[in-house]
């Protein structure tokens, strides 16, 4: 048996995934841990990595973690197209894009 290198609470946070669109190249389904959501929710009120940070009372380098993870899982190269590949892909809720 291998150890393996797990984050901290990955195991029992739960995870949504979600068919991608079909007939096109997202036809891999998604599937994103609650952290990952809430990380990616906060990020896509606007706050920074270190407000994200601040909020969940993690580090900054926790957050940026999540948001590679994000990024990889929805293959996008940043926030804007975090923000826009999740929401059609109905992953964030529709009330977190315009919460205070």
């Amino acid at each position: 048996m291998t150890a393996m290198s797990v984050a901290p609470g990955a195991l029992l946070a739960p995870k949504v995934s979600v068919p991608a669109s079909a007939g096109s190249d997202e036809s891999q389904i998604v599937k994103l841990t609650k952290r990952e959501i809430e990380v990616l929710t906060h990020v896509i009120q606007g706050k920074s990595s270190r407000e994200v940070a601040e909020t969940l009372f993690v580090s900054k380098r926790t957050v940026d973690f999540h948001l590679a993870n994000v990024y990889d899982k929805l293959h996008v190269n940043n926030r804007v197209q975090a923000f826009r590949r999740a929401t059609r892909l109905g992953l964030i809720p529709y009330e977190a894009q315009f919460a205070d």
